[in-house]
């Protein structure tokens, strides 16, 4: 069973080296990892960007599931392409999995970056825009979409002192991703 490994450790100074042990964590159970950085892309084409864009989605239909890294990232919330890539397999009934090293919830971590108040019963940020308060880790749509296409989102019971390259909460999803679709 292949799985697309998502996320932006793609962006990480030792991304390589994080994408080859996802995928040893994946092989350890008999799946295979299938790491965006695996595409042969050449970044100096003028085309770059768009043949990334393709690759990640050769790949990702070719992959049997999807596990997302929606460790905050460059603020409050996840990646926007990972959460794309989530999007486009949820949207294509692929199995679903993700996880967020920083178990906070959404509201929590705007305010970490903005003032929040509260106004007629909802949280605003400082533009007076409505913050989701659902006591959810991310935005409702990847959290619904994960419980509907494949399992609830994996958190850590306690944050790990290195978001980036503490694995644990990844290895959990592939136990899951295993047990699920070797049964199929």
């Amino acid at each position: 069973m292949k799985i697309y490994l998502a996320g932006p450790d793609v962006f990480l100074p030792d991304a390589i080296e994080i994408g080859r042990q996802k995928a040893a964590i994946c092989a350890a159970h008999g799946l295979t990892g299938l790491y965006p950085l695996d595409n042969i892309v050449d970044l100096t084409a003028p085309d770059a960007s768009r043949q990334i864009f393709c690759g990640n989605e050769a790949m990702m239909d070719e992959a049997d599931a999807i596990i997302a890294n929606l460790t905050p990232f460059r603020g409050a919330g996840a990646d926007p392409g990972t959460v794309y890539e989530l999007g486009y397999m949820a949207g294509r009934r692929k199995f679903c999995l993700a996880y967020c090293n920083d178990g906070a919830a959404y509201a929590d971590r705007v305010g970490r970056f903005m003032a929040v108040t509260s106004e007629d019963g909802r949280l605003v940020d400082a533009l007076g825009l409505t913050i989701e308060d659902f006591g959810l880790v991310d935005n409702l749509m990847m959290i619904h979409a994960l419980e509907l296409h494949g399992c609830p989102l994996v958190t850590p019971a306690e944050q790990p002192v290195d978001l980036w390259h503490d694995l644990a909460a990844f290895e959990t999803c592939v136990r899951m991703a295993a047990a699920r679709l070797i049964a199929t």
